[in-house]
């Protein structure tokens, strides 16, 4: 009698099979209990008939408890139309085994009754069990293996960047500083400036980890430490990442919208939103959005970075993501290349999605002259001796090059929907919580 998974139970209708898994929830009718197993890839009910197994197994079955773990035996069976069941299909159950029966004096915590979000982060191991929880995280696979595919059919090569830093990569104000041995070192903010040299050997890299930032920020659209994707692109413009960019944001869109529909619809996420994304999304410069914020009632001025209310209130213009690319270079990163007609101006882009998820891709053209990144990085305090290394690629064939940063958890809240990043990735670190 074959073992499988729930998600194969539409190949094995009126055979008899064995789920191991745990229950989610069960209900009685007199002489007949209905049960909701899951089992990681699915739900399956089962129907346990009082006259059709012993009295012990029913018994059994009456005493279960939430969580409890399971395997479960009987015959599957397609329901009937008109009749619900989850996937379609459900199981005649003829055996039942507890593997292990969860104390009904210390039930499981989590129940169908509201629960305040602290209550739920603290319970965030078990909160994971819960279906809306469980459809987040599918979601988020199935976004990084449509990113890692995308990369690959480019003809990519992933970088491993160091989680070791001995500097900053963006400002030292939000860095975790950490004690290595006999010196200081940071967690990372990006792999970029490692993506820059290995892109010198390898024309077309990306990396894709985890990244540290110290802000002491409360808003929905931050963490502690997240996922970031990382391309870098030797010998490209900024014109050419933003064709990049775009593509990769169609491309998880059409993946996600194909293949994780169950999913979507357990968040009732709008899904035609979702598949009206489309290439070439809108373009306004730096100074087009201060105008348009201003007209608006924002009070933000011409020389500011834009806050997360400027960012909301610009892509709620739009209702597909929102380029805005040449900002002023002081509000950038010190590796920036001036724009060649504005030297004031940076050749950066800000990608923001649409549904005031925010900022979900930041990046731009690299400077290549040697003198003007020694001024810069100098102009933001920054060791110089800590880049030397980093000196060496405009030292020894320098060449134009660019790339950008996707915030992976932000990118999972805009495509389920969801208000804060905080449930876009398995075990959030945030300001107030590095706990469970």
């Amino acid at each position: 009698m074959p073992s499988i998974c729930i998600n194969q139970v539409k190949n094995f209708n009126g055979k008899s099979v064995t789920i191991q898994g745990w229950l989610y929830r069960h209900r009685s009718s007199g002489k007949i209990i209905f049960l909701i197993v899951r089992d990681g890839t699915g739900l399956l009910q089962g129907i346990v008939l009082k006259d059709s197994v012993s009295t012990s197994i029913f018994q059994r079955v009456t005493e279960l408890t939430q969580e409890s773990s399971i395997e479960i035996t009987g015959i599957i069976q397609k329901v009937p139309q008109g009749q619900k069941a989850p996937g379609g299909y459900e199981m005649e159950v003829t055996n039942l085994k507890t593997i292990q029966h969860v104390d009904p004096k210390n039930p499981f915590p989590i129940s169908p009754k509201e629960h305040g979000i602290e209550f739920l982060l603290d319970h965030r191991h078990l909160w994971l069990r819960s279906s809306r929880q469980h459809a987040i995280l599918r979601i988020r696979h199935q976004i990084i293996r449509s990113i890692r595919s995308f990369f690959d059919k480019k003809d990519f090569t992933l970088i491993d960047t160091p989680i070791f830093t001995p500097a900053a990569c963006e400002g030292t104000t939000n860095l975790f500083e950490v004690d290595y041995f006999d010196e200081k070192a940071y967690l990372t903010q990006s792999g970029q400036l490692y993506n820059e040299a290995a892109a010198a050997a390898f024309g077309k890299v990306y990396s894709f980890g985890p990244t540290f930032r110290a802000e002491k920020s409360k808003t929905r659209r931050h963490l502690t430490e997240f996922w970031m994707v990382e391309p870098e692109v030797a010998y490209a413009t900024l014109d050419d990442i933003l064709i990049l960019a775009e593509d990769l944001i169609v491309n998880i869109i059409n993946h996600v919208t194909q293949y994780c529909r169950p999913e979507l619809e357990i968040l009732q996420r709008n899904i035609a939103s979702l598949e009206g994304i489309r290439t070439p999304f809108p373009k306004i410069t730096y100074e087009e959005a201060i105008k348009t914020l201003q007209s608006l009632g924002s009070k933000v001025v011409w020389g500011q970075d834009l806050g997360g209310t400027d960012e909301t209130i610009l892509a709620q213009q739009f209702n597909q993501p929102l380029i805005v690319h040449r900002y002023p270079i002081e509000t950038k990163a010190f590796y920036m290349e001036p724009d060649p007609i504005n030297p004031k101006l940076a050749l950066c882009v800000d990608v923001l999605a649409p549904e005031g998820c925010g900022e979900i891709i930041g990046g731009g053209q690299r400077t290549t002259n040697l003198e003007l990144l020694c001024q810069r990085i100098e102009k933001h305090q920054l060791p110089i001796e800590n880049f030397q290394w980093y000196l060496d690629l405009r030292r020894y064939g320098t060449f134009s090059h660019s790339g950008f940063g996707m915030g992976l958890e932000r990118v999972v809240a805009w495509v389920c929907g969801i208000e804060h990043v905080r449930e876009a990735i398995p075990f959030p670190r945030t300001i107030y919580r590095m706990k469970p």
